[in-house]
């Protein structure tokens, strides 16, 4: 009985503060109202948080039409507390220390190396040490983004680097005192879009980078299915007996549209070892056909894969997190245009509002909902 108590108070509270995150300012007769809590709950509750500097008393509201004494507004301080989110790419990583907002305290990114399971650990520790410097004292949660499957926490396959059964929560967790959150990085894009960047309850986003992997976001909840395996589009099969892919199968979707199978044809088309979406601007401008030729068959091939996915989970809105359509968003368009099936047509398709900071910001998405016991937390 003490327990299921503990658990109620815990629920109430969580239900106080998410409903005064949606509101962004609210007053205690408002809150027992919407809530359905009784006025002596709300009041003690409220009062706790207070002191414990989760809300704050931010103003003074208007009467009601029957007059009285004017209501002292509530709202949210996402400054009480921080987490950190961080995207482990193949050849980079980036990561964020944020207040429980989104709120940027400091965003870096360092690139041009390999990432291994011999350099990870200190990879990241360097990151957080100049994300944060020695004061993780307010830290609360800590979420790390796999490219790959993973499964509670545990890396079960990553086709781009050798990190496959790697215990790296068990080394985070031995090296920080804050909750530790390893996930894929396709489901914190979902996970990023449905809490920052999208007002759509329910939605598929479509991350292309090294692969290509979908998180599905339904209600706040990230479904992920048989031991994490659900949304892994980049492994169905695009052409029969094509391509090897280090999956094991032939001819998987990102053997052929993946963003670096795609800047690899456009390097091998211009002759050049680097390139920049200015270069493909450039080339787009200058009416290069063979570069319109290859952005329009990638653009093909992913909506073949969105095809695909949305026949399945027929969500109202497709997020798409690439370098490339983040970038170059007329490109979004074509694969709209591809998309005539009665089932698919209808599917609102558009690029991440958030960019290339998607991932770490579904990152801190899981954490914030984590720390604050709220699923469907929302902060557009």
């Amino acid at each position: 009985m003490l327990s299921n108590k503990f658990v109620i108070r815990a629920r109430n509270e969580a239900m106080l503060i998410k409903t005064i995150i949606d509101h962004k300012v609210i007053s205690r007769a408002e809150l027992s109202k919407v809530t359905g809590l009784n006025k002596a709950s709300v009041s003690e509750i409220t009062k706790e948080l207070i002191e414990s500097n989760y809300i704050i008393e931010t103003g003074i509201g208007d009467s009601s039409s029957v007059g009285g004494r004017k209501p002292v507004l509530l709202q949210f301080n996402p400054q009480v507390k921080t987490v950190l989110a961080i995207d482990i790419g193949t050849n980079y990583i980036s990561g964020v220390h944020c207040y429980l907002n989104g709120e940027e305290i400091n965003w870096l990114k360092v690139d041009g190396f390999k990432i291994s399971k011999d350099n990870i650990m200190e990879t990241i520790k360097n990151l957080i040490l100049k994300l944060c410097g020695d004061n993780l004292i307010d830290v609360v949660g800590l979420s790390v983004a796999i490219h790959g499957i993973v499964f509670k926490n545990k890396i079960t396959f990553t086709p781009h680097y050798d990190l496959i059964n790697f215990d790296l929560y068990g080394l985070l967790s031995k090296e920080y005192s804050f909750p530790i959150f390893i996930e894929n990085e396709a489901n914190l894009t979902a996970l990023g879009a449905y809490s920052f960047g999208h007002d759509s309850q329910q939605l598929i986003a479509l991350s292309v980078h090294s692969g290509i992997g979908a998180g599905i976001v339904i209600d706040g909840v990230l479904l992920k299915g048989n031991e994490g395996k659900t949304g892994e589009i980049g492994h169905s099969t695009l052409f029969p007996d094509g391509r090897r892919c280090p999956c094991g199968n032939k001819g998987c979707l990102e053997q052929y549209a993946s963003t670096e199978v795609l800047l690899c044809e456009l390097k091998e088309h211009l002759q050049i070892k680097k390139i920049t979406i200015e270069k493909i601007r450039q080339a787009i401008e200058a009416g290069d056909q063979v570069v319109l030729e290859i952005l329009d068959r990638n653009a093909y091939y992913l909506s073949i894969g969105i095809n695909n996915i949305t026949s399945v989970f027929n969500q109202e809105s497709l997020v798409i997190n690439s370098p490339i359509y983040n970038e170059l968003p007329e490109l979004i368009t074509l694969i709209t245009e591809k998309l005539e099936g009665r089932i698919t047509n209808n599917t609102i398709v558009s690029a991440s509002r958030i960019g290339e900071r998607a991932i770490v910001y579904g990152g801190v998405a899981l954490a914030c909902q984590n720390f604050l016991n709220i699923n469907k937390l929302k902060f557009v």
